[in-house]
């Protein structure tokens, strides 16, 4: 095995569909993940939608390309033109990176009482490993399985053929490591205060 087919490994997950509580779906101005999950939703995958997101806490403000002012708005009116009913869609609109995507959506799914066993997470695909952890995370007792959308033509097969997609890729390793840390330590204070 190369070093790219670890990294590719690594990074791009990908999982079959099956009966799922819920679809998760990152904030994101990434348009194509909004369809995914409504496609998911059309098949009969999910009874719900959980899109998730204010604005990327570095831009500091969401400005879509329909005039939406939060990330879940612009992901709802995808869904919703998808064929999603309101009612299937539910409500997070305040996180500003992925990790308060997965914590969030948490608190959205406990107050309605929803018990998620399982559950589609519709991410970018070069994105799929460090959002699948953080929904892990938060939903230790659920199967997350991942259904990404290829965005910026960055894929598990060609990656490492360009310079922007190499830059992006490597990223997201760095930052499995980097903000998973602070998750780690903090989990080990957590168990300590119950020795």
């Amino acid at each position: 095995m190369s070093f790219t087919d670890v990294y590719t490994e690594f990074i791009f997950v990908e999982d079959a569909p099956r009966e799922a509580d819920v679809i998760f779906v990152p904030g994101s101005g990434e348009g194509a993940l909004a369809v995914r999950a409504a496609e998911l939703w059309r098949e009969g995958y999910a009874p719900f939608v959980l899109p998730s997101g204010k604005y990327g806490k570095l831009a500091g403000r969401f400005e879509g390309e329909d005039g939406s002012s939060t990330e879940w708005e612009y992901l709802s009116r995808i869904l919703l033109r998808e064929g999603v009913p309101a009612e299937a869609i539910l409500r997070e609109d305040q996180a500003t990176y992925t990790y308060e995507n997965a914590m969030f959506s948490r608190r959205v799914t406990d107050r309605m009482g929803l018990s998620v066993r399982t559950a589609l997470l519709c991410c970018q695909a070069y994105h799929a490993r460090r959002a699948l952890l953080y929904y892990q995370v938060c939903f230790p007792e659920a199967a997350i399985l991942v259904c990404p959308t290829v965005t910026k033509g960055v894929s598990r097969d060609s990656w490492y053929r360009d310079e922007q997609s190499i830059r992006l890729v490597l990223g997201e390793m760095e930052r499995c490591g980097s903000q998973f840390g602070g998750i780690f330590m903090e989990q080990l204070k957590k168990e300590e205060c119950y020795r």
